[in-house]
């Protein structure tokens, strides 16, 4: 009889915890951002027949009740916390690696678009993105130079679990170069050079500002210029407090947090950014970005479709940079040897690349990409060939 008291009490609390769980996510408001996953988060979807037909309409009800469940920051700490404690190394394709390091599995592409099988759609495969590399080529009368950076799976290889499966950047990144028409920008061997060192955040899938120096030197080195020196009596730690991308989307909250340094003064420098197609003043550094969770983007303000810097070298090149996020912390550098730098982002931006190299007279084009966002399916690349 006590046996079963005890179970009838186990049933009612957990039916009460469930229908206070079911209660506390209806009744207060959904989440538009999460602050501590920096993301935006799923929203109610619209029903429709076609959607519940495809079983769409399933797959994002289910995505819109893990995103707004009462507590939820709670329990994908918790769910790390007890993937930790059962000896799993791994959360959400982000590994705990040693020296208080968080890092990112780099799954290895198809070098050969993959056809729709069933619901899974098409996938462009690496042949076809770096075809659009050689398309620009063919489109511009100025010299291209194709750069991928890896990621801290690869030049951090020996801080990842023993055995822990990631994908061969440095093989990946050859056959790119291999078949790019292109001049190529041996940012592997700069950054492998000084894997010691900090090179990328501990807590965020970019490069620190030191990391980004070492890819700047090897960009010079491939363009025929002379990179400046690292003043390391410039350095500037403009917060100890970051805790970057992979802290959200891991769960880990043991960690210590991260610092970002850095090293170029942005005296002489302007900024024009086109968040919405239209020019608004910017700044190489934005510090209110460094009171908020996503500090990464105090550089530059964050990612936008178009952001032009103008240095005083006005006698230098002008560079074209069709790039990702990994380009905002190295663009200080780069104001060093240029009189423009022009910062292309095609996802965000879908106009004419040639048109653009043209109307601006620009001396040479720079595609940079981090080896994940170059592999990504939405990285919109083909308008490389417009």
């Amino acid at each position: 009889m006590k046996q079963h008291n005890f179970n009838l009490l186990l049933t009612v609390l957990f039916c009460l915890f469930i229908g206070g769980m079911f209660l506390g996510s209806l009744i207060l408001p959904d989440r538009a951002f999460s602050q501590l996953e920096n993301r935006n988060l799923e929203q109610a979807p619209k029903i429709s027949l076609e959607a519940i037909d495809t079983g769409k309409f399933m797959e994002d009800a289910e995505d819109y009740v893990n995103d707004q469940i009462i507590g939820r920051d709670f329990w994908v700490a918790l769910k790390a916390w007890s993937e930790r404690l059962s000896g799993k190394q791994e959360n959400n394709g982000v590994y705990f690696a040693k020296e208080n390091t968080l890092i990112s599995r780099v799954d290895t592409p198809s070098w050969e678009d993959t056809p729709a099988q069933g619901d899974t759609p098409a996938q462009q495969g690496l042949q076809t993105r770096v075809g659009y590399v050689n398309a620009l080529v063919d489109n511009v009368d100025v010299p291209v130079y194709f750069g991928i950076i890896p990621s801290a799976a690869e030049i951090w290889s020996d801080r990842l679990p023993e055995g822990a499966p990631t994908a061969d950047e440095k093989a990946i990144i050859d056959r790119l170069y291999s078949a790019a028409q292109t001049h190529t920008v041996d940012l592997y061997s700069a950054l492998a050079q000084h894997k010691d060192e900090d090179l990328y955040y501990r807590t965020d899938h970019h490069w620190t500002s030191l990391g980004a120096y070492y890819g700047y030197t090897a960009l010079m080195d491939a363009m025929g210029l002379e990179a400046a020196p690292l003043d390391e009596s410039q350095k500037v730690t403009v917060s100890e407090d970051f805790y970057g991308t992979l802290f959200s989307s891991s769960g880990v909250r043991w960690l210590p947090p991260d610092h970002i340094d850095r090293y170029i003064s942005d005296e002489g420098v302007t900024v024009t950014a086109y968040p919405n197609g239209t020019p608004e003043p910017g700044s190489l550094y934005v510090d209110s970005y460094l009171k908020v969770k996503d500090q990464y983007s105090s550089f530059l303000g964050g990612n936008k479709p178009l952001c032009v810097i103008e240095t005083e070298h006005t006698g230098a090149p002008k560079v074209l940079v069709i790039r990702d996020s990994y380009a905002d912390s190295l663009a200080p550098f780069l104001t060093q040897n240029f009189s423009e730098i022009h910062l292309f982002d095609p996802r965000y931006n879908l106009n004419s690349v040639q048109e653009y190299a043209a109307q601006n007279e620009i001396d040479s084009i720079v595609v940079l990409y981090s080896i994940s966002n170059f592999t990504a399916k939405d990285n919109q690349l083909f308008v490389l060939g417009r």
